[in-house]
């Protein structure tokens, strides 16, 4: 008998749920009883979204901003802006919201997963050097819960609930993801945190001694006694900290040990969820970059999704399967010794491993793929690797307020009940796994193929059973055009579409006395009667119905001036749309340009780059404030390589490990960014930013 596994926001949240059971579908809806519906199209660099009880959405950006959307009006706000580290990958990343939040609380518990400050300093940590040179590098990502009322993030009622080691700059995997299950546990994920750019795409285990530890995954994600690499299971206490549940990998008081592994073996476990149900953790784990097999070396990157339902070890940098491991190598003398076992005893002999030298058993994926065809999972399809796991849609999770206007039966059919959704940031797809009771993937199909997904980031089924969507977008370490937070609607039992909405200004920034001319881009697919609700300065209050007004801003501020447009005679009775534009008045946005190099400038990798940036302000620009990064550009994402303070230096074009410029669309990219340090009236500081990819001779 199959057993039934689901998995939903709202259960994560601890909703009161009272939707009656269905008979399941049988056959797959149309993808045109579907509408994705864009609540924010300026989000951001995207990172994480959370769904409050009351279907209010809350996502991050890696620069520092939470972002907070109104499901009844539509409005975006910026619910906190949080001061962060950001080399390379790091700054905030993962949200979720306390499971024991109910519709209707005046306040609730949202942790945060980010990269203070510290007293890091700025630019690249050596490749090589004493340990005292490392030293000065060494940080922590920063887990802690927030009191979360009135649209905004209270940052004076931080509880700091736990700290991650990491060693900063330096890529890569230092992301998160944070999710609870039925006890009230919270299970965190954490990356390897290992440089895997000089490894050829292979296992990154090099133990040489001058080299900084960041190369080798032995110290963390294969060390019993480092929180990085892991899944983490812990119970949040009032007041910060936590304590450790039972039956976790190792008990409290092993030596060696770190009791708050759950499970380990990790590279970039970069989206979980849980199954209510069972408690069983779906994950995500992104590739290496091999493209081939080198018998020297080990097997081409796999991507991996798992079934996590006890403790384990699941073998990373040793292993891919049980049987398919990698090779011993010594980074010195350039040599390859035997194969791991990883169908018995790994061992962990790497000077940088500070846990147990005997590793737990290895433990198999469910899913395993690389780039070209799969044999056993042909429908993952072919293309690059970045695996995500993703919720399953739950009837018995749909709270009972969803009939209220404007909602109106959003939530998915019940074909899709107890399916795990998978989506790939790379290949832009969402599938559905069919599974056992085991875990074991009986089928896998498209999902909404005709439907829009640019790199998804992160999926979650909302309180309303909608399913919430936060894309990335294609590009490098930017608000990217496509980048979106969209909620994906089944609309066959309405049969009524939602407004699409657009919004645009001539002007964005300005001076005082700020004259704004709206426009504004908006459809209907079933031709229906409009309102036009505009919301110059985001006070909740009507102040225009014209489609495109215009509006003169006298004091000094920033402003989300908003569109919300109701079909079938109001908000209350129909569906909504909505859209904004921020206008900062009292500062103007700098405007970065790069004098050299040039879009499409030759080079060849190794080279060193000379550039100069040019900025403009309104305001004395500060040149060591300006940063420059070397991105290498591979296909429509990109690997950060280096990072330099100022309006003109050099930067080495690197290429890295697993990458082939006679196989791999790849390109040298430059990013330069500048934030100004804000204007009159406490108006926030605006950055700019300019961006060229070199093509490689």
């Amino acid at each position: 008998m199959r057993r039934m596994l689901a998995i939903s926001a709202c259960v994560a949240l601890g909703l009161s749920l009272s939707a009656p059971a269905v008979a399941q579908d049988t056959s797959p809806p149309s993808d045109d009883d579907f509408q994705k519906i864009t609540l924010n199209d300026s989000p951001g660099e995207p990172m994480d979204l959370a769904l409050l009880p009351d279907g209010d959405v809350l996502h991050t950006t890696r620069p520092g901003d939470v972002w907070y959307h109104d499901v009844d009006t539509g409005l975006n706000s910026l619910a906190a802006s949080f001061d962060v580290y950001r080399h390379d990958e790091e700054g905030v990343q993962s949200i979720a919201v306390d499971p024991n939040a109910k519709h209707g609380d005046e306040a609730v518990w949202v942790y945060i997963y980010y990269s203070p400050p510290l007293d890091t300093p700025p630019g690249d940590a050596p490749n090589f050097g004493d340990p005292e040179d490392f030293e000065a590098f060494e940080g922590y990502i920063q887990l802690s819960r927030f009191q979360f009322s009135d649209g905004e993030i209270q940052m004076d009622t931080e509880e700091e609930i736990m700290q991650v080691p990491v060693d900063r700059g330096i890529c890569c995997h230092v992301g998160g993801d944070i999710v609870f299950d039925s006890e009230g546990n919270l299970i965190l994920s954490t990356g390897d945190d290992t440089n895997p750019f000089a490894s050829n795409g292979y296992a990154p285990i090099d133990e040489r001694e001058d080299r900084n530890p960041a190369y080798d995954a032995q110290r963390t994600s294969a060390n019993t006694n480092d929180l990085r690499g892991k899944l983490l299971r812990i119970t949040p206490t009032d007041g910060g900290g936590y304590t450790i549940p039972d039956g976790n990998l190792f008990e409290e008081g092993t030596a060696d040990t770190r009791p708050e592994i759950y499970a380990m073996g990790f590279r970039n476990p970069f989206r979980i969820e849980v199954d209510p149900n069972t408690d069983a953790i779906y994950v995500g784990d992104y590739s290496p970059d091999a493209r081939n097999p080198n018998p020297n070396r080990g097997p081409a990157g796999h991507g991996r999704w798992m079934y996590v339902d006890e403790p384990g070890n699941y073998g990373w940098p040793y292993c891919v399967q049980r049987d398919i491991p990698y090779v011993d190598y010594d980074f010195a003398t350039g040599t390859s010794g035997d194969e791991f076992d990883c169908d018995g005893t790994l061992v962990n002999e790497s000077p940088n491993n500070t846990g147990l030298t005997e590793l737990p058993d290895m433990v198999d994926s469910e899913v395993f793929y690389t780039y070209s065809a799969s044999a056993l999972f042909p429908e993952l399809e072919t293309g690059g690797i970045g695996p995500m796991a993703g919720p399953a849609y739950d009837s018995d999770d749909v709270a009972p307020w969803v009939n209220r206007p404007p909602h109106r039966q959003p939530q998915w059919p019940s074909y899709y009940e107890d399916k795990p959704l998978f989506y790939e940031w790379t290949r832009d797809y969402i599938k559905a796994f069919e599974i056992d009771s085991q875990g074991d993937v009986l089928g896998i199909e498209p999902v909404l193929d005709s439907v829009a997904t640019d790199n998804p980031m992160d999926l979650e089924f909302g309180p309303n059973g909608a399913l919430y969507m936060l894309e990335y977008g294609d590009g490098f370490f930017s608000e990217n055009p496509e980048a979106e937070l969209s909620r994906i609607d089944y609309i066959a039992r309405s049969g009524n579409h939602a407004p699409e909405v657009d919004v645009e200004a001539d002007v964005t920034t300005g001076p005082e006395g700020l004259e704004v001319s709206f426009t504004s881009n908006v459809s209907d697919a079933d031709g229906d009667k409009l309102r036009y609700m505009w919301d110059f300065d985001g006070d909740g209050e009507v102040d225009s119905s014209e489609e495109n007004p215009t509006h003169v801003y006298d004091e000094a501020g920033v402003y989300l001036a908003h569109l919300t447009v109701a079909d079938r005679g109001g908000k209350n009775r129909g569906k909504i749309g909505s859209d904004y534009v921020e206008i900062q008045v009292g500062n103007e946005a700098p405007v970065v340009e790069f004098i050299t190099p040039q879009e499409g400038d030759a080079f060849s990798f190794g080279d060193d780059v000379a550039f100069e940036v040019q900025v403009t302000d309104d305001q004395p620009v500060d040149c060591s404030l300006v940063e420059v990064s070397y991105v290498l550009g591979h296909n429509t994402h990109g690997h950060p390589i280096s990072t330099v303070n100022g309006c003109t230096g050099v930067l080495e074009t690197d290429l890295i490990g697993g990458h082939d410029p006679d196989v791999d669309d790849l390109s040298g990219v430059f990013v330069a960014e500048y934030t100004d340090p804000g204007g009159e009236g406490g108006t926030d500081p605006l950055t700019g930013s300019d961006e060229v990819v070199l093509d490689p001779s």
